[in-house]
């Protein structure tokens, strides 16, 4: 049905897991074998997978019978420059680009790692979390190790392993089986040069078939313009992939027989259109991006989002959890302000990886709604398996389908952002506003048999919401003026009341990933409680205040920084409004447009700021520092 993946009836679409803490590594791995030369391959694959981790990046390639490795420290391009000054021939390899967990991003510690022979490759996606117990094993039998990673044991495990003799396939399995934790793991072996193995616990594998040849790799991104049809790796399964066929089995040795789907994302939006930066094209594709968002759960007038699957919504949820992290967080806490006047059950967003180690209150009448632009996000998925465990219902709000969390909830409502490069969320962000929107009306259809004259009326806005999209983008001008003004600061405050508040924290966030500038987002009537005092002298306060949302009350603290010599920045529907003039130094106007419309026209004016911002402070807008998704590291 539109906008949403019913589960099947009678067929369980969840697997029993065997328990483990999960930590993942945020890296991007690929490999590729087929007709054409590797090396292009893997690094244009590298490139769309930078924004998963780019501290340092490496290959190995089979050629001539040999395993030949080149690692460097730093970026892709890095690498692409060594590998120009030697030429590496081969038509089989794999390829990854890191982000650090064990080990500083030194060349030593790049991928892929080695056994001792040298004729092993690995190169992983994830944690080892029993290494040094297997370490302390293979230390014993006279292994030698030269890095500081997890990955380099494995690398000897598997070598071990093929001491016993037969398929190589199985050495791989037998390895994998006994390290802990969660991976994606893909290996070369010299002696199998016609051969790539791979495995998944936990992270995302996809395997990709096209006219030239078979890859492996970590998302779809890498695969488009190459293979015209996917796998998507199950758990704890291995493959050995050729050039024209795969072998998939389980970690029992049992066959599987894995779907294939069609790519069918275009290649063009992995590229940057023109614009200088992903994020900023990503921040104009806004409009496409919540429009198709809504307009499959909208179309003809007609409002339908099948929640079939979680059975009799009316026989009575007591409470209803919205779990997310990061900017999905705010996503989420934005719904749960929206709920309050739709869905007749108390409503609590809730940071994941705190749910996890909280008590809440779940029972076979709680719903939870996991809200992930992936899909895989490990603290998510981890809270939605403790909520399943106690009974609850899941609702998935992902923008991957066939992700993690999209197979584990009992239904799922998509966003349609399309890919999102940029490491700083900005279209997935204003999706999943208006995807929860509506979900909230539905519920509220299901559980209270609202009148239906609001949501005629919400839909009749929504059709409008693209266009004010389009016309809210068009101030990038006025704001790129003031990030001219402002850039300079080291601080700045957001501040909101209502549920504008999570839209502060988005923005506050977004200045923070992207520019390095500290900032903090409050709800305005807190801020005599504490964050005035952070006010100086041209201190960039940026306030959002809308007729409907407490407004006599945000000018009074308006006035308050003002007093203070703090810049008074307002983001605003209602722009000539003559008390806003008297205090702010800046206006920057969005559509007056009540519902699910407002807290998405808010948001986009910060989202241009901090872009703005962060370009003549010279700062990498598209993959910042220290940071990478999806975020799956515990």
């Amino acid at each position: 049905m539109p906008g949403c993946e019913q589960r099947q009836a009678g067929h369980s679409a969840h697997v029993t897991y065997t328990p483990f803490r999960v930590v993942i590594r945020m890296c991007g791995i690929i490999g590729y074998i087929g007709q054409e030369q590797v090396v292009p391959l893997l690094l244009e694959g590298l490139k769309r997978l930078e924004y998963r981790g780019y501290d340092s990046a490496g290959i190995a390639a089979i050629a001539n019978g040999r395993l030949v490795r080149r690692r460097r420290s730093g970026k892709v391009d890095d690498l692409a420059a060594d590998l120009e000054a030697s030429q590496v021939l081969s038509t089989v390899g794999i390829g990854h680009t890191r982000w650090a967990t064990h080990g500083p991003p030194t060349e030593i510690n790049a991928h892929p790692h080695l056994d001792s022979s040298g004729t092993i490759a690995v190169i992983h996606n994830g944690i080892i979390e029993n290494y040094l117990e297997i370490q302390q094993t293979l230390d014993g039998k006279g292994h030698t190790f030269v890095s500081d990673t997890d990955t380099e044991i494995l690398a000897h495990l598997i070598e071990e392993e093929a001491k016993q003799g037969g398929d190589f396939l199985d050495a791989v399995r037998r390895a994998v089986s006994q390290s802990a934790g969660a991976y994606a793991v893909a290996v070369l072996h010299a002696q199998t040069p016609d051969r790539i193995y791979v495995a998944r616990r936990g992270s995302p594998l996809v395997i990709g078939r096209g006219d030239g040849g078979t890859f492996a790799c970590s998302d779809v991104p890498a695969l488009l313009g190459r293979a015209s049809q996917v796998q998507f790796l199950g758990e704890d399964q291995v493959a050995e992939i050729t050039s024209d066929a795969v072998r998939i089995e389980d970690f029992a040795g049992s066959p599987v027989d894995l779907p294939l789907h069609k790519v069918s994302v275009d290649p063009v939006s992995i590229q940057k259109g023109g614009y200088k930066h992903f994020m900023l094209k990503e921040i104009h594709e806004q409009a496409r991006a919540v429009g198709e968002s809504l307009r499959e759960k909208t179309d003809h007038g007609r409002f339908e989002i099948d929640l079939d699957a979680l059975g009799n919504l009316p026989a009575g949820f007591e409470n209803i959890y919205i779990i997310a992290c990061g900017t999905a967080y705010h996503a989420s806490l934005t719904a749960e302000y929206m709920w309050e006047q739709l869905v007749p059950v108390p409503t609590q967003a809730a940071i994941a990886s705190e749910f996890r180690v909280r008590d809440p209150h779940i029972t076979e009448k709680t719903l939870v709604i996991a809200v992930s632009q992936s899909g895989e996000t490990v603290d998510t998925l981890m809270a939605v398996r403790r909520a399943r465990e106690r009974g609850a219902k899941v609702i998935a709000v992902v923008n991957n389908e066939r992700s993690a969390i999209d197979r584990e909830a009992d239904a799922s409502v998509y966003t349609r952002a399309g890919i999102e490069i940029g490491v700083a969320a900005t279209k997935t962000f204003t999706a999943q506003l208006g995807v929860l929107g509506l979900l909230g009306y539905e519920l509220s259809r299901r559980l209270l048999k609202a009148d239906p004259s609001s949501l005629d009326a919400e839909l009749s806005r929504l059709a409008l919401l693209p266009g004010r999209i389009t016309e809210t983008l068009r101030e990038e001008a006025r704001i790129s003026q003031l990030a001219e003004e402002i850039h300079g600061e080291t601080d700045a405050l957001f501040l909101a009341r209502g549920h504008l508040f999570p839209i502060a924290l988005e923005g506050a966030l977004k200045l923070k990933e992207i520019s390095y500038i500290h900032a903090e987002a409050y709800p305005a009537g807190e801020m005599k409680h504490g964050p005035i005092a952070l006010i100086d002298e041209g201190t960039p306060a940026v306030f959002l205040l809308s007729r409907s949302v407490a407004f006599d009350k945000v000018i009074a603290n308006m006035e308050e920084v003002k007093a203070r010599k703090g810049f008074v920045v307002a983001v605003t529907d209602c722009p000539h409004e003559p008390a806003l003039h008297r205090v702010a130094d800046a206006v920057i106007p969005v559509p007056d447009a009540p519902g699910i419309s407002r807290p998405i026209l808010f948001t986009l004016p910060l989202q241009l700021l901090a872009c703005h911002i962060a370009v003549p402070r010279g700062t990498d807008v598209d993959q910042p520092r220290h940071l990478a998704t999806p975020v799956t590291v515990e």
